[in-house]
């Protein structure tokens, strides 16, 4: 929740509304708007986040990012987890998103039934790891942050 506190003291960003651990907020320059959420329990100095975006001058809708609590292993793969469906993402050093827009809404589809999510690789120092997310509240925060930039 310290994230999204810091998010909602942050200008220009506009907030659109916290819903349990999401929030979704309105950023105008460039124009988007996003849900996101910290994951559970983790405390890392990396500021780890999950976000739904939506690009409208880029016609872009629902796009994935995840920033991990750690840098992963140059050929560690990442993983995400929502119940029984698994989502291989493309990733940086410390960062991961959907491979392209199918998988973007295959995600969305699943976080809007789920009920946590898990983000899985190898850490840099060999160790594995995994982020969790609570997924109450994303649906909400997926829409208002649609809403935010609707029509724009």
């Amino acid at each position: 929740m310290i994230a999204l506190a810091l998010l909602l003291v942050m200008l220009p960003r506009d907030a659109l509304g916290v819903f349990d651990s999401w929030g979704a907020f309105r950023d105008p320059s460039p124009l988007h708007c996003f849900a996101i959420a910290e994951p559970a329990g983790r405390k890392a100095a990396s500021r780890p986040f999950a976000s739904i975006a939506t690009w409208p001058r880029d016609g872009v809708r629902n796009q994935l990012h995840i920033r991990l609590s750690r840098a992963r292993a140059a050929s560690a793969r990442v993983t995400l987890s929502i119940g029984e469906r698994r989502f291989e993402l493309t990733a940086g050093d410390a960062d991961a998103w959907a491979p392209d827009s199918r998988t973007d809404s295959a995600v969305v589809a699943a976080i809007r039934s789920g009920r946590s999510m898990s983000v899985e690789s190898v850490g840099a120092n060999g160790a594995p790891f995994a982020d969790t997310y609570a997924l109450k509240g994303a649906a909400t925060a997926i829409d208002a942050a649609a809403l935010g930039c609707a029509g724009r």
